[in-house]
């Protein structure tokens, strides 16, 4: 049995050796609840969290206390999006992209049919913002802007920065999902005037089933609770908390703010290698999104005249995608492809990550090339 090459590390990302060996004690002899006050096994566990908060928010622009603990990214985005909206008062007007991830676009949608006024901006011809139409689309109910600093499908990255100057400006809260960014490019919550934070361990080579909202710490931002029962996470987020992920969070964010730079670097020139092997090999392709402003590892390709899924289908050697996981789960057409008006069915999204060899990448493109060169002979013509 062949094990596949995996071009697949924007659905998620195998766990560092050096993150499971920092988390394995926790899950045996440092088993202590962080909330246990009265014995060296709970202030063992709870300064392990306290130093994971430290390295997470180090690497996030954020202070410790501004770190909220989560299942994932899933959980933060609904408690910032329905937290805030309720602080608000339950109604409002809200501000998004309709290229956002299904996490914000759901809980989204339900507030709008809870009584909330929902604009859906479409992106320009290259992924990003158009920042003009950003600052018309908010008005004086507008309570919310929710936009992601990195696109899970086509890796586009938004000018985030310029967004959280338009938000501080008028007067509005932002939420950015940056679980994409986070560990691959530098994020700056502070620098950036982002509000609501949303970060994920299992897309920078963590463990899966942790996240983290970072929550600013000044009046205007207020999150009402989602989950409650006992008061953890001051206040904002109750239930035990998950000691052996959180240290393996805080220690994939320790191994970021070391390695980011380079890693970004040999990944970019992977992905490139990657490109240019494809485009060297066949006709009739087009890179959707951005290529200047994109992560280093993201790759999303249209191959006229072949049908993705089919495409997939042949190419049992290599580990990729059509678009991100939770829409393969339930087999809709990428959301985001048909933003930019592009076919969804012809598209494959390529992950280049952080254990990715040049002999990896070369094999990949020779087994797209053929198989894509295959699948268009079998087309009538």
């Amino acid at each position: 049995m062949y094990n596949p090459v995996y071009l697949d590390h924007q659905a998620t990302t195998p766990v560092d050796p050096r993150v499971l060996e920092r988390m394995l004690p926790f899950f045996g002899v440092r088993f202590g609840n962080a909330a246990s006050r009265s014995h060296r096994f709970g202030w063992e566990a709870a300064l392990a969290v306290d130093r994971a908060r430290q390295s997470i928010a180090g690497l996030a622009g954020a202070t410790s206390r501004e770190i909220v603990f989560t299942s994932g990214a899933t959980e933060s985005n609904n408690l910032a999006l329905k937290g805030a909206v309720e602080s608000a008062g339950g109604s409002g007007h809200i501000v998004t992209m309709g290229t956002e991830h299904r996490a914000v676009l759901d809980p989204l949608r339900r507030l709008e049919r809870l009584g909330c006024r929902l604009t859906v901006l479409p992106p320009l011809a290259d992924g990003r913002i158009d920042l003009d139409r950003l600052r018309e689309a908010i008005a004086d109910d507008t309570i919310l802007v929710s936009v992601m600093y990195a696109n899970n499908e086509i890796g586009v990255i938004q000018p985030v920065r310029a967004i959280g100057e338009i938000c501080r400006e008028k007067g509005v809260l932002f939420h950015c999902d940056a679980v994409q960014a986070f560990g691959k490019i530098p994020v700056d919550f502070a620098a950036d005037q982002v509000d609501l934070m949303s970060l994920s361990a299992h897309k920078m080579y963590g463990p899966k089933g942790i996240g983290a909202l970072c929550v600013g710490r000044h009046p205007r931002v207020r999150v009402t609770p989602q989950i409650e029962g006992g008061g953890h996470e001051s206040g904002i987020r109750s239930g035990t908390l998950n000691v052996p992920a959180i240290v393996g969070f805080g220690e994939a964010c320790a191994l970021c703010a070391g390695e980011m730079e380079a890693e970004a670097q040999r990944t970019g020139r992977l992905r490139d290698r990657l490109k240019s092997a494809l485009e060297t090999g066949l006709d009739d392709l087009r890179v959707n999104g951005s290529m200047e402003h994109r992560l280093p590892g993201n790759l999303n390709i249209s191959f006229a005249g072949v049908d993705s899924e089919a495409l997939l289908m042949s190419l049992p050697e290599v580990a990729l995608s059509s678009g991100s996981a939770c829409s393969s789960a339930t087999m809709a057409p990428s959301h985001v492809l048909k933003a930019l008006g592009v076919n969804p069915h012809s598209a494959l999204r390529f992950g280049v990550g952080r254990f990715n060899t040049e002999e990896e990448i070369d094999f990949a493109a020779g087994k797209v090339v053929a198989a894509v060169r295959k699948l268009r002979e079998l087309q009538p013509r």
